[in-house]
């Protein structure tokens, strides 16, 4: 009798364990019905059977969470703080906080507990006012979604290579701070097709893993431009060797249009990189400053380095500070850069750039020649000129860089009495050479041999 006791007592044992698991993994994640329905964080404590709980310092969320579509996650000022084990918050309807005081913060649970976030085909997302700490990760997919004031801080690379990985969509991250976190701040892969609109935000040190990425690290481009505006790009201490920004079109997808406007890039291991096959970029107004966090000059340290696998790697130049890099432009295989021309100066300040002991502010690596009219290297000479420029003059092989006239240039050079140097050559009044012969549609003053005439 006691062995038959024995047994039932065993079989009701493990009969009572298999419940109790099931019981367990019915609680281990929650999903709204997908109904309609807006949800704040206290109604999810009531409905959720302890996958979201009051906890110490407000809200914690202890296993994974998902917003249906239709249904929607609703924050504001109410919450102040919630706390995350290390789970997957998933927004497949909307999530919005408007919060106009006090900011929202989201953080792990303790230091061994790092929460990730996944919006996909989700809509009308807005992300106010709002502080995230030690997450693992943001992946944005197919999806509506706005950060306006959001500051992202000590974000591991466990669920995502950046801070927000973006993919086929083209998010709005503005007014936003992304600090020391273990990689990119945002990215968007090979692969996919992304336009964000990345507007006045602040990077301070992100990708502290040393891994070989950029702050701002961006595939293609989709219909949209991408649009990197009024930021400032910066790294905090010189042992970090992490690059500004890159956009790069390595497998030959789609045509990416880029306009980088009002950026402050400094102090990073590179400034600004394009690379690959298709991409026209604006670049105006922008400051590439002391980007020479790299001990070997042949591996980065480029204010602006354009690579491009054919010509239709396109760059405009204008009104941009290119000072104290490694180089200061760099133009490397095939491209199609317009500095500047006679019709339309480049105004770009470009000087104090080199490494070993020579002055680097343009090299042009290539064998496509390129325009460099009206900018200002700090020089009033075309000699001294030349000597910041590598291209066709120091190497047969290379394309030519034609930079006269430039800021500072008065014409051309004074006549010597003897006239050695009279070549019958046409120059208009601002020393712009005309040709052989005067352009049959030109008219005003021009000058040959040292001589004016009118037409």
């Amino acid at each position: 009798m006691a062995k038959v006791s024995c047994h039932i007592m065993k079989k009701s044992f493990l009969f009572l364990v298999v419940i109790m698991t099931i019981a367990t993994t019915l609680r281990a994640q929650w999903t709204s019905p997908g109904e309609g329905v807006t949800y704040t964080f206290a109604d999810l404590v009531d409905i959720t059977g302890g996958v979201v709980t009051v906890g110490e310092n407000g809200y914690v969320v202890n296993a994974d969470l998902t917003i249906s579509t239709g249904d929607v996650l609703q924050i504001d000022n109410q919450t102040s703080r919630v706390d995350f084990a290390t789970v997957l918050l998933t927004i497949n309807g909307s999530m919005v906080c408007t919060n106009s005081s006090t900011r929202t913060k989201f953080y792990g649970l303790n230091e061994t507990n790092h929460f990730s976030m996944r919006f996909e085909n989700a809509t009308n997302c807005l992300l106010k006012k709002m502080y995230f700490s030690d997450g693992a990760g943001i992946k944005v997919i197919e999806s509506e979604v706005t950060f306006d004031d959001v500051k992202f801080v000590y974000f591991t690379r466990d669920y995502s290579n950046a801070v927000i990985d973006i993919f086929n969509c083209d998010p709005v991250i503005k007014n936003c701070y992304f600090m020391l976190n273990c990689g990119s701040a945002i990215s968007s892969p090979a692969n996919g097709q992304a336009s964000p609109q990345i507007l006045n935000c602040d990077f301070d040190t992100n990708g502290t893993d040393q891994v070989n990425a950029p702050q701002i690290n961006l595939g293609p481009g989709g219909n949209d431009t991408i649009r990197i505006v009024g930021n400032d790009v910066y790294t905090i201490m010189a042992q970090w060797y992490v690059g500004g920004i890159s956009v790069a079109d390595i497998m030959n997808t789609g045509s990416t249009k880029v306009l980088l406007k009002n950026n402050k890039i400094r102090e990073n291991r590179y400034g600004y990189n394009q690379q690959g096959y298709t991409i026209s970029s604006v670049i105006v107004d922008n400051e590439f400053t002391d980007n020479n966090h790299e001990d070997n000059p042949m591996n980065g340290g480029s204010g602006i380095s354009i690579y491009g696998y054919t010509t239709n790697n396109k760059a405009i130049l204008r009104n941009n500070v290119i000072t104290d890099n490694l180089w200061g432009i760099t133009a490397i295989y095939q491209h199609d850069i317009d500095m500047g021309t006679e019709d339309d100066w480049g105004h770009n300040e470009i000087h104090d750039n080199g490494n070993g002991g020579v002055v680097y502010d343009l090299y042009n690596n290539s064998a496509c020649d390129l325009t460099a009219v009206g900018n200002d290297w700090d020089a009033h000479s075309i000699e001294r000129i030349e000597d910041h420029i590598y291209h066709k003059n120091d190497d047969p092989s290379l394309g030519l860089v034609t930079f006269v006239p430039y800021v500072g240039y008065e014409g051309i050079e004074e006549i010597p009495e003897n006239n050695s140097l009279i070549d019958n050559k046409t120059y208009d009044i601002e020393g712009r050479y005309l040709g052989d012969e005067v352009p049959d549609n030109f008219r005003g003053v021009y000058i040959r041999n040292g001589e004016k005439y009118v037409k």
